[in-house]
């Protein structure tokens, strides 16, 4: 069996996981019913945080494993859903321009898009580099 594609960065869980009592890595990584736990329960009150520190390795190569690399990178995705996502830039760079444009136009949907994403980003990056969504 070849060896996965590296999909997701390591460094990036771990920055994240500086943020990760509010679920960051978790979703980065695909899990994100854990993730969203996280953030309504500060990381367990820390101590599930503190053991994600050796976590880490694991959750990346579960993702390598579970997530298509292609054209479109995951980091870049997760930095631009970060920190641009209420314009919907992460849409526009995996080719939804139609729902880029609803979320330029409606600040993600009210808020409410940008939920969704973070619970399905990976999901849709996987299937633009699968080449099963436009």
């Amino acid at each position: 069996m070849p060896p996965p594609d590296d999909t997701h960065s390591k460094i990036i869980g771990y920055i994240l996981w500086i943020f990760g009592f509010m679920g960051a890595h978790r979703f980065y990584y695909g899990r994100p019913i854990s993730g969203t736990i996280y953030f309504f329960t500060l990381g367990i009150f820390l101590i599930g945080w503190i053991v994600d520190l050796f976590l880490i390795p694991g959750m990346d190569r579960a993702a390598d494993i579970r997530y298509s690399s292609g054209n479109k990178n995951y980091t870049v995705s997760w930095v631009l859903l970060t920190f641009l996502g209420i314009f919907g830039i992460h849409r526009f760079y995996l080719g939804k321009w139609i729902t880029g444009l609803i979320w330029l136009l409606t600040g993600g949907l009210c808020l409410f898009g940008l939920l969704y994403d973070l619970w399905t980003l990976n999901r849709q990056i996987d299937e633009v580099n699968r080449g099963e969504a436009i």
